[in-house]
């Protein structure tokens, strides 16, 4: 069985406490809250014990993607309302109740982080598919005006509670609810660039005019991105899966930079938490424009 991981710092109270993907079982910590996920339709017994004076709350659910159901309570106090975490100094609403993920995804937080260092006072951040926000939240703790995109307006209105639980003032930023790949487009024909883009694309998706996966049409996204960003730029490029291998997604991105008519000075890969070990799914790129 695989040790609890301590806190990676004072600044982070929400991080993947138990990284088994060998055993079918993961653990996230939220503030003392944890969260377990199990390849297996059962509840791991010996978690309760492990627990013992570090979490007030154990809740759980199978990792069955089709699995939208929030988790249930196994053990401790029950979480009814939103609650606040910390992470490298910014704060993040988590909600148990909203389904398959709960407002963060953990294994983010050191692109999260990069983000917030390379954002600079009043740069254009562009912030796609964006769930509840958080690059935008660290980028705009840097000063930078940051445009974030989403498909839900729900996630949008999760992304203002995140701004205002940093005390960021919502109005001197823009959320823009819709499809990436078309506001991207018109980004390029309305002359809008940025100094930044996080490209965080779910593994696979629907669009109006057809299909994305990560595994065979990053090129297509990195290029629409490459067409808006300024000279000395950058770009983070994310994939979330395991079937694209590090090497084949470089080029990927490479290739997109390329048919934009744009030059890759420089392109960097970045490491996951260190407590996702021996998992390397998360491919994440930062790449900078010329």
């Amino acid at each position: 069985m695989k040790s609890l991981t301590p806190a990676p710092d004072e600044q982070t109270n929400a991080w993947r406490i138990l990284h088994d993907a060998k055993a079918g079982v993961w653990v996230d910590h939220f503030d003392g809250r944890w969260l377990v996920q199990t390849r297996e339709s059962r509840f791991p017994d010996y978690l309760r014990k492990l627990s013992e004076g570090i979490a007030t709350s154990l809740y759980w659910r199978p990792r069955d993607k089709a699995a939208a159901t929030a988790p249930e309570l196994v053990a401790g106090d029950p979480v009814e309302e939103r609650f606040p975490v910390s992470e490298n100094g910014a704060q993040f609403q988590i909600d148990y109740s909203a389904g398959y993920s709960s407002g963060i995804y953990l294994d983010k937080r050191l692109n999260r982080k990069r983000v917030g260092e390379a954002a600079r006072e009043g740069q254009r951040i562009l912030n796609t598919f964006a769930y509840t926000g958080g690059f935008s939240v660290m980028a705009a703790r840097a000063g930078a005006i940051t445009t974030t995109i989403d498909l839900s307006r729900t996630y949008l209105d999760w992304t203002w509670e995140n701004f205002e639980a940093n005390g960021l003032d919502r109005e001197a930023h823009y959320g823009v609810k819709g499809d990436t790949f078309e506001w991207l487009k018109t980004f390029a024909r309305q002359g809008r660039s940025f100094h930044g883009i996080v490209l965080d694309p779910p593994t696979f998706s629907r669009q109006k005019k057809g299909k994305f996966s990560t595994d065979s049409d990053y090129a297509g996204l990195a290029a629409l991105a490459a067409g808006v960003v300024e000279p000395g730029g950058w770009i983070l490029a994310c994939a979330n899966t395991h079937r694209l291998f590090p090497d084949q997604f470089e080029r990927d991105v490479i290739r997109g930079v390329a048919a934009a008519g744009r030059d890759v000075v420089s392109i960097e890969r970045l490491p996951m938490p260190p407590e996702f070990h021996d998992d390397e799914y998360l491919k994440s790129l930062w790449v900078v424009v010329g």
